[in-house]
């Protein structure tokens, strides 16, 4: 297993594995990352020079990612970690940690600030390793993700 950055052949595999973990997750599919406009098109969603997305990939197939891009509607310093959604198959083997440390890294040299998230209740296992890497809970949503169903908010100072 390996990650790499996304390439355009990838959008299709892409959307079908994370829309099919969001159900598995039992994630809403309104106000959620599940109809995001972008979920088809990921390759092109992140072409901005400060954004990026990783892909987790093993015998060519394609089993979640995370990516990075500015937080919308929000100080051009915020980014958000975005879309971090894995294959069961590859829960608890260390991806995850090591997705957003190449995804922090990428954003300290993007020259951002700070990075928020927004997760669910039921994502507990991602809540510890965000806390662990130094994410704090806030009170309440920024930016404008679209996101309405995520109700947990949170945010890594980066400097």
């Amino acid at each position: 297993m390996f990650i790499r950055s996304i390439n355009e052949s990838d959008n299709q595999s892409l959307s079908r594995i994370l829309r099919e973990v969001l159900v598995e997750m039992k994630i809403p599919k309104t106000g959620s990352a599940y109809e995001d406009p972008e979920l088809d098109k990921m390759f092109e969603a992140y072409q901005n020079p400060r954004s990026i997305y990783y892909i987790i990939e093993h015998e060519n197939q394609i089993l979640g990612g995370a990516g990075i891009s500015k937080l919308k509607e929000s100080t051009s310093d915020i980014c958000e970690l975005q879309k971090m959604y894995f294959h069961k198959s590859v829960r608890g083997k260390g991806f995850g940690n090591k997705m957003i440390d190449k995804c922090l890294t990428f954003a300290i040299k993007s020259n951002f600030s700070k990075c928020y998230i927004e997760t669910m209740p039921n994502m507990i296992s991602a809540q510890k390793l965000y806390l662990k890497k130094g994410f704090k809970y806030i009170d309440k949503p920024m930016g404008n993700t679209g996101h309405t169903a995520c109700p947990v908010w949170m945010l890594k100072d980066l400097k």
